[in-house]
């Protein structure tokens, strides 16, 4: 029978639950031999006390799934007893025969063996000496022979079904590991749309802000800077419109496609002049050289780069008051340092800018072996971070 893959046990035969369907056909071929007419008189019994013998198994055996040695000892027992009031009982021996195999189904070999070895050796010497002595064909050889067969199919039985129950408890454990790690991709892939999304639409939601309030105030008096702040809201407007669909494009598409283009610092002059066309003074000081193909990033510390400057000015049109940012790019050995820093006029309420920017910047930043710094400095905001030129396994995406 095959494993049913909704349980966590190998199947039986008979389902326990119709066990006695069983115990009823053993009874009947332990009893039938008793009453039956044989030409043999060896196999008739000749009294009370041995027609009593042969009927004793039948009641014995269905007590053999709670004591199986004691069961087999028993009908070992009777069987011997029967033999030496001069009667071969065929019934007895089928009961010692099914007996054996169930000690051997529901017990461990080192369990069965210490009783199963003893209990056959003593019943084919007692069945010689007998024979010897009282000229009684025991058939000593076939009952011992049948009794050890019935504990080796036993204890197959036993074997199969504890190796297909290994079976399945592996294919469940398994189960559950692909199921823990589905969840993980996909808490994974949330995290990752959920940056990417903050990354596309917060510097330039920003930005539109920002320009939305200088728009307002100069519309009267200053309509031509009125003009140049909606033209800039305008423009972010369609770049935010364009990085979503991007985005949803990504999401759309089918696994095996190709990943989403992500920034790096060659677009560094574009999130800085997004910052200067909504009237901020934004001071950019690189001193790395790209351009040296020695000195190039690789592909993932140059978003992470790109994503913190970003940030770090998204966080300064958020909560700057002096309008005011600087930008250092430096390299520090086999680390290159971004500093984005932006003065304050007056002490924030809060210690440092909230919110998940920030979050999930630290995460892009500590998946390529760096390390983010953020929170007040002396005159103002600073956000810094050191990444690794050797990139550890396990980079962004």
């Amino acid at each position: 029978m095959r494993p049913d893959p909704t349980t966590d046990s190998a199947p039986r035969l008979i389902p326990a639950g119709r066990a006695w369907l069983l115990d009823v056909v053993a009874a009947i071929l332990v009893v039938a031999p008793v009453f039956a007419p044989v030409p043999f008189p060896e196999l008739r019994p000749s009294s009370p006390l041995v027609y009593a013998i042969a009927i004793v198994p039948a009641l014995l055996l269905p007590l053999r799934r709670r004591w199986p040695r004691t069961v087999l000892l028993a009908c070992i027992a009777l069987y011997v007893t029967a033999l030496v009031l001069g009667t071969l009982l065929p019934g007895v021996a089928l009961s010692m025969v099914i007996a054996s195999y169930g000690m051997a189904d529901r017990l461990t070999r080192r369990e069965a063996a210490p009783v199963a070895i003893p209990a056959v050796v003593g019943l084919v010497g007692v069945s010689i000496v007998l024979e010897l002595t009282t000229g009684l064909d025991t058939r000593f050889l076939q009952v011992g022979l049948l009794v050890t067969l019935a504990g080796a199919l036993g204890d197959a039985a036993r074997s199969r079904r504890a190796y297909v129950e290994a079976v399945i408890e592996r294919a469940r454990r398994a189960e559950q590991t692909r199921e823990a790690e589905a969840r993980r991709r996909v808490t994974e892939e949330r995290l990752r749309i959920a940056r990417d999304l903050h990354d596309a639409v917060a510097h330039r939601i920003s930005v539109i802000s920002l320009n939305a309030g200088v728009a307002s105030s100069t519309l009267e008096t200053r309509p031509e800077r009125a003009r140049e702040a909606l033209a800039t809201i305008r423009t972010a407007s369609r770049d935010v419109l364009s990085e979503i669909g991007s985005l949803l494009t990504v999401l759309r598409a089918p696994d095996e496609s190709a990943p989403r283009e992500q920034p790096g610092l060659a677009r560094l002059a574009d999130v800085v002049e997004s910052v200067r066309v909504a009237g901020w003074d934004v001071v950019v000081r690189d001193e790395l050289d790209r351009d040296d193909p020695a000195d190039a990033l690789p592909l993932s510390v140059d978003i992470v780069a790109y994503r913190v400057v970003q940030e770090g000015l998204t966080n300064a049109l958020k909560h700057g008051t002096a309008r005011r940012a600087h930008v250092l790019l430096r390299r520090d050995g086999d680390e290159i340092e971004i500093v984005v820093t932006n003065p304050l006029d007056r002490t924030p309420e809060t210690e440092s800018p909230s919110g998940f920017g920030l979050v999930g910047l630290r995460e892009r930043v500590e998946s390529v072996g760096g390390h983010l710094d953020a929170g007040l400095a002396p005159g103002g905001y600073r956000l810094a971070a050191r990444l690794p030129l050797a990139v550890t396994p396990g980079g962004v995406r």
